[in-house]
């Protein structure tokens, strides 16, 4: 609404800001498709968008790997309906969420009387999944006895119900996923060594949250409109405050934990532009304390070095911080320079420059924009 009398400017900047709104909430109406997909425009996503139209096409085996809770699922249900396959079924099951014995007749199936309380022959995953995809979810959890049968399964196609004798050959495409280090678990003997070859065929890693942080706006007018159609009430947005606030949380839970606060925030909040008072208790906490921290480190240090008499302490710094900077949107960006120069507010020339003066890059940087 406007006051009058009203003030001209203020006019303007109201309708700007309403339909800077309306056209951001259009976005993510039309962004909700059908059935769940995969949203980013960050390089990295970008970098998974164009891995998953390639491998579409083929029948290899999958490993994806990434932290808990940014999206391995959606991925291997994006390769399975962009596949030939399409029109077969996507089985998944969670491999670390069942003891051994059960997980064998799950995967497997079972024939009448294979053990107490088997009355009827049972179709396991692999034969539900025939001609589709089956997607192998924990699979670095997996029990070191079906670590075997599952090798035999990719090795040679075929398998046996618990307590069959008849050989089922089986055309199905195995995607697995995992959030733990399988080359550290094969060192420590949890996990076979030609399983982990038979599986490793073509690996895709998820970035975590933290290295797409310029996602979680799109993310989030995504996920509160989505929460807002199924509890059936008006969406709600963030205000900018506070969607700079949640863009610079560390959530560990990475997508899913997103999600899970726009529905919190879509239940909880008492109003239709969300403030930072309105978020969750553990997200609440004043923005200023990480920076309050740093600079609290910085001045202990020049102190220290105060007392010890040193010399050329601004020199030293300055290196330490550029450095540090540096480093951490190299990392973040998959050592792209370009992009990396971007986020910080600096040149090509300048990062390339600084890059060689302080030493930084172990021989995986890239030009790339």
């Amino acid at each position: 609404y406007l006051p009058k009398p009203f003030d001209v400017d203020q006019a303007v900047e109201l309708i700007r800001r309403a339909l800077g709104e309306s056209v951001r909430e259009g976005e993510a109406e039309e962004s909700l498709p059908g059935t769940p997909d995969i949203l980013g425009q960050a390089q990295s996503m970008q970098e998974v968008f164009r891995a998953v139209g390639r491998l579409s096409q083929s029948s290899a085996t999958v490993l994806i790997t990434g932290e808990s809770g940014t999206g391995k699922e959606l991925v291997a249900r994006a390769l399975h309906r962009h596949s030939p396959r399409a029109d077969k079924p996507f089985i998944a099951i969670n491999t670390a969420a069942m003891p051994k014995d059960l997980l064998e007749s799950e995967l497997f199936g079972h024939e009448r009387g294979a053990f107490t309380g088997a009355q009827a022959l049972r179709r396991g995953r692999f034969e539900q999944a025939e001609g589709g995809t089956l997607f192998l979810d924990e699979i670095g959890d997996m029990p070191a006895e079906l670590q075997t049968r599952l090798l035999r399964v990719l090795s040679d196609g075929t398998f046996y119900r618990v307590g069959g004798h008849q050989p089922i050959r089986a055309s199905v495409r195995v995607i697995a996923a995992t959030n733990q280090d399988l080359e550290a678990r094969v060192r420590e003997g949890l996990f076979r060594e030609d399983l982990y070859h038979r599986l490793n065929v073509i690996r895709l890693r998820l970035p975590s949250l933290r290295e797409r942080r310029e996602d979680i706006p799109l993310l989030a007018r995504y996920f509160l409109t989505k929460s807002a159609r199924e509890l059936g009430v008006e969406p709600k947005r963030l205000s900018d405050s506070a969607m700079a606030h949640l863009s610079a949380q560390n959530l560990a839970g990475n997508v899913r934990q997103l999600e899970n606060v726009c529905h919190w925030l879509t239940v909880m909040s008492p109003t239709q532009v969300i403030e930072v008072g309105d978020f969750p208790p553990e997200l609440r906490e004043d923005a200023a304390a990480p920076s309050g921290e740093w600079l609290a480190a910085l001045a202990r240090e020049a102190d220290r070095r105060l007392v010890n008499g040193e010399t050329n302490i601004m020199e030293d710094l300055s290196k330490s911080f550029e450095k540090t900077l540096i480093a951490k949107a190299l990392a973040h960006t998959g050592g792209r320079r370009i992009e990396a120069a971007g986020r910080l507010g600096i040149g090509r020339n300048t990062i390339t420059r600084k890059i060689g003066e302080l030493g930084i890059g172990d021989g995986t940087l890239t030009d790339a924009e």
